[in-house]
């Protein structure tokens, strides 16, 4: 019995079983946590969240911004972008009972015994653990409703770039959905900056890795997102796993009691 992270899987379905494979993943007795982005940019969207979602309680994930898009797309009226690689799902029998299964799933998972959060972008030093899963419910309850398709179509932007508590509505919903899906660099203060996608030496004037300002909690965040991170942000209590497939890395699998790693070259 072993519980597995995987990280930013975005299509790579082979890479996927490769990883799945290594371990001799047995979704009787393991349990897998996927740090989000599921889909898009690799060849293989509609294998991978059909993957996933046949795993039911074995798999355990949040939802990332490339998530979010495709439900974006399938609930708020946006069109694709010349980059998606997610037509294949739109097409595919399935397709409802997929996008379904999809808008359930939460922007954070904590795991009291590890005392472990998984989060696709992480959670802002601003933030406890209890204030994130929260602020992260507020969102869910509103995917999970009547209004899913309005958050949809007003989900897009970069404002408001600082969380307040008196914010409300959408200003709300966005900035809670840019701090756990988008975020890499901020300020001291909190306030996001969400161009930047490059290394973390090279942050823009006034701001620093999310993961580097103190915190009033000691547990572990794991998260994935930021690629050009490479798996490491020299610290153990912040564990990265996007590591790039898509973009010609690996994908990562950890086990999440051991820390032992296993990956595949994409």
């Amino acid at each position: 019995m072993a519980t597995y992270a995987v990280g930013d899987i975005q299509g790579c379905y082979d890479a996927l079983r490769n990883v799945l494979d290594q371990v001799g993943f047995d979704p009787e007795c393991d349990t897998l946590w996927c740090v989000g982005d599921i889909v898009n940019r690799g060849p293989k969207s509609l294998e991978s969240l059909r993957l996933i979602k046949s795993l039911g309680d074995a798999a355990i994930t949040v939802l990332g911004n490339h998530d979010l898009h495709l439900l974006a797309i399938a609930y708020g009226g946006h069109k694709l972008k010349r980059k998606d690689t997610l037509e294949d799902i739109f097409s595919a029998p399935d397709a409802e009972e997929l996008l379904t299964w999809l808008k359930r799933q939460p922007l954070v998972y904590f795991d009291p015994g590890r005392n472990i959060l998984v989060a696709h972008a992480g959670i802002p030093h601003i933030w406890s653990f209890d204030a994130a899963c929260q602020y992260a419910d507020e969102v869910s309850e509103v995917l999970r409703g009547p209004e899913a398709g309005a958050y949809f179509q007003a989900m897009y932007g970069d404002q408001p770039e600082i969380w307040h508590d008196s914010l409300t509505g959408m200003d709300r919903l966005r900035v809670i959905t840019n701090y756990l899906t988008r975020m890499r660099f901020i300020s001291r203060e909190g306030a996001l900056e969400l161009n930047a996608k490059n290394e973390p030496e090279n942050a823009p004037e006034g701001y620093v890795p999310w993961y580097s300002l103190p915190r009033s909690d000691n547990g572990r965040i794991v998260f994935g997102h930021w690629a050009a991170l490479q798996g490491s942000t020299g610290s153990e209590r912040f564990m990265a796993l996007d590591t790039g497939c898509v973009w010609g890395g690996c994908l990562t699998l950890v086990n999440i009691d051991t820390g032992e790693k296993v990956a595949c070259e994409c």
